[in-house]
């Protein structure tokens, strides 16, 4: 086989190895990175510590879901479902190639919630925040509808009502790299070991795995560990804290594609808990989520055989087709950081968040507490704000308008229009450009690089290491995404671990090894 010559494609983490910033950032999920990225944007100079992958953790075991959060509703936190449904179109319009709009089918039980309450509750939610084009709620006839095809005859009508879809671990991704191409330093696999505060700064010990451990010092330090948030204080910082969070774990489960068509389903559960059926994948159901208490350790997170069987059941209470362990292709398991607020029932436990910025003691500390992915950037604005006034900063906002890496079109695009559309145009644009890339890859490209596909495209695709996966792509995960595993690759920059056969992921995994060494662990 010829030898395709690599073309180095454009490195967007900074040379440079400061040993003195401004802010300090421990923690790579959606709060972290998504902060690290507006002090940047602000012209700040910040080091976000990780110390595994980029959204390793809880970001990437989401329900993959841009939205108000319908059922918050019924714990009356109006003001969390307002804040993230200001939020679903600006995210939307910042990267239509990893987000876009769903429509969701509620079928309605009356034994469950009464037909006036959930339609008093889809009003609310279509009124709380202002909405462009994502469409109003409304009730459907399921018998005559696609949606109540796949469904028990026993439901006749339903609510559809309109959220949106998103690549969670791509958007953290998408966050660290606009961050670094603002100036910022990403560190994956970067363990904060020691934080030590004065009056001036902190001094902190940050260990990267394989390597010689550095010493930082910032006139700030952030905690957005999610997690850890608490462990991270006592054990790294040694700084007293009142604040407790309740580790609730959601857990996933992914079965073949139940339904053919693009509706997602919102299903009420007799325990009052809801779960979602989502397309996914193009071949698959996504399905979940629990929401149990999470008493044991956080180094790995698994979803138990008792919370498949829980969401196996509730799926099957609705689906003509039964749903059984047996075929569940994959689980997947997070733990939410979130607020203690004394609820009783896991599911009711807020899903807001708090910024609590210390100053009193020395140098600042703010700790990030909670939170949910489709308020990030809001948290991260008022991070921002909070950090910049203890510092003696004025940036001025900027993300509000702002593109996520690859969400500008207008490469291709001579005029945007909605999002959904606006992507639908790209990929025919890409495609009448370069008609011998093959279909399936450059539409997958489109929506996980959407305009930053040129990047991959200034470069020969180089060998097939498994079926649409290229050595131009990988290179270009290494050296622009700070992938340093194949699993990096396969579940977290993109998910085709899911598509392909244990066969086809050790060839990917056997390429990293050649190309890369031995791979980074990913506990």
């Amino acid at each position: 086989m010829p030898v395709i010559p690599r073309i180095r494609l454009p490195v967007v983490v900074p040379s440079r190895d400061p040993s003195t910033v401004d802010v300090l950032v421990v923690g790579g999920g959606i709060n972290g990175a998504g902060i690290a990225r507006e002090l940047a944007g602000r012209g700040l100079s910040v080091l976000l510590a990780e110390q595994h992958d980029l959204a390793q953790h809880t970001s990437s075991a989401s329900t993959k879901l841009i939205h108000g959060g319908l059922r918050y509703l019924e714990y009356y936190e109006f003001g969390l479902v307002r804040k993230a449904l200001a939020e679903r179109e600006r995210l939307l319009r910042s990267a239509p190639h990893i987000m876009g709009p769903l429509s969701f089918v509620m079928p309605h039980d009356p034994s469950m919630r009464p037909a006036w309450m959930i339609r008093a509750g889809l009003f609310l939610y279509d009124h709380l925040a202002r909405r462009e084009w994502l469409p109003d709620s409304r009730t459907v006839a399921l018998r005559s509808h696609v949606a109540g095809a796949p469904l028990q005859p026993r439901f006749t009508r339903g609510f559809v009502y309109s959220d949106g879809r998103v690549d969670d671990a791509r958007l953290v991704v998408l966050c660290a790299v606009d961050a670094a191409a603002r100036g910022a330093r990403i560190l994956t696999r970067c363990l904060c070991t020691e934080a030590h505060r004065d009056a001036e700064g902190w001094t902190a010990t940050l260990a990267p795995t394989g390597g010689e451990a550095l010493t930082v010092r910032a006139r700030a330090l952030v905690n957005a560990a999610g997690p850890w948030a608490a462990h991270f204080l006592d054990e790294r910082a040694h700084v007293p804290h009142t604040r407790s969070l309740r580790l609730v774990r959601g857990s996933h489960i992914v079965v073949p594609r139940i339904y053919e068509h693009e509706y997602a389903y919102l299903f009420q559960n007799p325990d009052r808990r809801i779960i979602f059926a989502i397309p996914y994948q193009q071949r698959f159901t996504l399905i979940g989520t629990t929401d149990v208490e999470h008493e044991g350790g956080l180094d790995r997170i698994e979803a138990t055989d008792d919370e498949v069987r829980y969401l196996c059941e509730q799926a099957s209470r609705y689906f003509l087709q039964p749903v059984t362990p047996a075929d569940v292709v994959w689980r997947y398991a997070g733990v939410r950081p979130l607020l203690e607020d004394e609820a009783g029932n896991p599911a009711a436990v807020t899903r807001d968040y708090r910024l609590v910025l210390n100053t009193q003691d020395g140098a600042p500390l703010l700790n990030v507490w909670g939170g949910k992915i489709t308020t990030f950037r809001v948290l991260a604005q008022e991070a921002a704000d909070m950090l910049g006034g203890a510092l003696g900063w004025r940036g001025s906002r900027w993300s509000e308008t702002a593109f996520l890496p690859g969400g500008d079109l207008r490469s291709l695009l001579p005029q945007l229009t909605r999002p959904d559309e606006d992507i639908r145009r790209f990929d025919a644009e890409l495609a009448r450009r370069h008609p011998a890339l093959p279909q399936a890859v450059r539409q997958r490209w489109v929506h996980a690089y959407g305009a930053r596909v040129e990047l991959l495209l200034a470069a020969p695709l180089g060998e097939e290491i498994a079926p649409g996966l290229h050595e131009v792509e990988l290179h270009h995960l290494h050296d622009a995404e700070w992938a340093r595993s194949a699993d990096d690759v396969l579940w977290r920059r993109s998910k085709l671990g899911l598509h392909y056969s244990d066969a086809e992921r050790e060839r990917v995994a056997a390429w990293w090894r050649r190309s890369y060494g031995e791979q980074a662990t990913t506990a």
